[in-house]
């Protein structure tokens, strides 16, 4: 869905000088892109028998929400360390300048559900990586992980190697 591009604003230098940021704010405050988005995570996986969502946070809220909401199911919420009121499992992952926790709560997912994990951005894979713990820990089967935007050339798809990776719009090299 490359025509999704048109939608992304690329801010250079953010948050520090070499990045290339992927702003979904512009898509997402488009009613039609935003859509088009959803529209299709749900359609490429509404034959799946999806028990549950999982979105990422932050952006991955917006985009779960809707494919949530399009398939008929919950959304489980991964948040980062603190942010959840009720018991929780984390799993930490590595930054390049460190490491990062996130979290969900131990009742999100019941054994056996079958999961689809949504997401913004694939990059490195180190968050996404983290969310497919939390839900294999809680005895969650991973039908899938989605995203609107995928950076080809920081390969996060080698952390999530056996999974369905799904994305609508790739950047490579950019």
């Amino acid at each position: 869905m490359e025509d999704l591009k048109k939608y992304i604003r690329t801010i250079p230098n953010f948050p520090k000088k070499g990045i290339m940021f992927r702003d979904i704010t512009t898509l997402v405050k488009n009613g039609k892109a935003l859509k088009k988005v959803v529209d299709a995570i749900a359609a490429k996986y509404k034959r799946q028998k999806i028990d549950v969502v999982v979105g990422a946070e932050s952006r991955g809220f917006i985009v779960g929400a809707g494919v949530a909401y399009k398939l008929g199911v919950g959304l489980a919420l991964v948040r980062k360390k603190g942010k959840l009121p009720f018991k929780t499992i984390s799993a930490t992952y590595e930054l390049e300048y460190g490491t990062d926790t996130v979290e969900m709560h131990k009742d999100a997912i019941k054994k056996g559900q079958r999961v689809l994990i949504v997401d913004d951005l694939l990059a490195t894979g180190g968050t996404a990586s983290a969310a497919v713990d939390l839900v294999r820990k809680l005895g969650g089967r991973i039908v899938g992980i989605a995203f609107i935007i995928e950076l080809v050339d920081l390969n996060g798809r080698n952390k999530l190697k056996g999974y369905d990776i799904f994305s609508l719009v790739e950047y490579k090299g950019e």
